[in-house]
């Protein structure tokens, strides 16, 4: 079992949302919901998936902004957390939620097509 990277994702996933919507002042940056992060076993990668609504558009400019900010990230995460060594951080964008519309939307039109019984 994993206790501890788990453990410590959901720790970053706090903390990094915290930051996103305190500490990020940045007016192009969309409305960003993180999803999941994962960590690997040996607790230096850190993979924050993140979901933004918004157009195209901007979901691409945010995702960029936030992987240009990646010292950043780590910066605030080495002051906050006790670990040997402060994980590198990546953004990555999380299409489950367009994966869910989607699917809801041909089980509607699957509906709409079967005869009443």
């Amino acid at each position: 079992m994993q206790y501890r990277p788990n453990r410590l994702a959901q720790e970053l996933k706090n903390e990094i949302s915290a930051i996103i919507s305190r500490e990020m002042p940045h007016h192009r940056l969309g409305f960003v919901t993180i999803t999941e992060v994962k960590v690997s076993p040996d607790l230096c990668h850190a993979r924050v998936f993140i979901s933004v609504f918004g157009s195209p558009q901007e979901q691409k400019d945010t995702l960029e902004i936030l992987n240009n900010e990646k010292s950043f990230f780590r910066q605030l995460i080495g002051q906050r957390f006790r670990l040997r060594h402060t994980p590198e951080v990546s953004f990555v964008y999380d299409e489950t939620i367009e994966h869910g519309d989607r699917m809801l939307q041909l089980m509607e039109e699957i509906k709409k097509e079967l005869p009443e019984a």
